[in-house]
């Protein structure tokens, strides 16, 4: 990736229903990619960016049909990779589910959600690139790199906005389907335990079990016993990063594959018989699309090399 900077002409952008109701400041922060905020605030402070020709202040809320004059200014523009013709193809046989708002992927483990860290794209990035001419396309929710199943995308903000207060109401249920370690004791466990997230001076992100942290619960199910592992249907009440896998490993039962709170004997001998990644898979979806009234019900079953994991260890 490499960068220059170029020096834009002045740009007159037309409100739509995308971005009405949106913060000014917000709003410029997500289009003036490479633009420092402090130059966004300080253009906004002289007045520089006009809306309907009139000074606006860092809190106005954009209104449809709202002319806003944002002036030239130096821009980083970064040169990015482009995701390859065959993870495009990828995607779009995954696609399970979309209409007019959304798209429902069947994402594939070692897939981001996301460029970043490293990463030149994920998932957003390449749907993106999948639909050129679309005007908006964010992420509802987001998914470990390793994980695989549902994961949504709004294709309006009014959308994103919907979505995200049914996950704020716990209203969009998500189960997953995941292998853990040992004998699972009874049908059905609740974990309740807050969890508190750090970043390493590498970046990587850890998570752990804290009275400081936020509130994370999760609810496991028995679906299969093995000999020495469990396959488990798990709810989540709360959307932590990487809730399941702490919980998981929380009660003794880390995930299959999981490098970084799992157990090392335990995953070399899911090695042995072919699980090369995590066992965790967004299984299903259930939602009720508020301004729609209509419900959202999708199942994703599990991808072919772990059904044959499952296999292996039934016999």
């Amino acid at each position: 990736m490499t960068s220059t900077n170029t020096k834009s002409a002045a740009q007159i952008i037309k409100i739509d229903e995308n971005y009405a109701n949106q913060r000014i400041d917000n709003f410029l922060i997500k289009i003036l990619k490479g633009v420092p905020k402090t130059h966004i605030y300080r253009i906004l402070r002289k007045g520089e960016v006009r809306i309907n020709k009139k000074r606006i202040k860092p809190d106005y809320r954009l209104q449809l049909d709202d002319q806003i004059r944002i002036p030239p200014m130096r821009l980083a523009q970064k040169i990015d990779h482009k995701p390859s013709a065959s993870t495009i193809n990828l995607l779009e046989h995954r696609i399970i589910y979309e209409d007019d708002d959304l798209l429902i992927i069947n994402k594939p483990s070692g897939v981001a959600s996301h460029g970043g860290s490293g990463i030149n794209f994920g998932v957003i990035e390449t749907v993106r690139n999948m639909r050129p001419k679309a005007k908006f396309l964010e992420l509802v929710h987001r998914l470990d790199r390793d994980t695989s199943g549902c994961i949504i995308i709004a294709k309006k903000r009014r959308a994103l906005i919907e979505l995200h207060e049914l996950l704020r109401n716990n209203q969009l249920i998500k189960t997953y389907l995941v292998l853990v370690r040992g004998q699972w004791q009874g049908n059905t466990r609740i974990v309740d335990a807050p969890l508190l997230k750090n970043q390493l001076q590498s970046g990587e992100r850890m998570v752990h079990i804290s009275d400081a942290g936020k509130t994370a619960k999760t609810e496991f199910k028995l679906c299969q016993q093995f000999t020495n592992a469990a396959l488990l249907e798990a709810t989540t009440h709360t959307g932590r990063t990487h809730q399941i896998r702490v919980h998981a490993a929380h009660i003794g039962h880390p995930i299959a594959g999981d490098e970084k709170y799992g157990d090392k004997e335990f995953n070399k001998a899911m090695r042995a018989i072919g699980l090369n990644r995590l066992f965790l898979h967004a299984h299903t979806l259930k939602f009720k699309f508020p301004s729609k009234e209509k419900i959202i019900n999708l199942k994703v079953e599990l991808d072919p090399d772990l059904l044959k994991v499952l296999e292996k260890l039934a016999r």
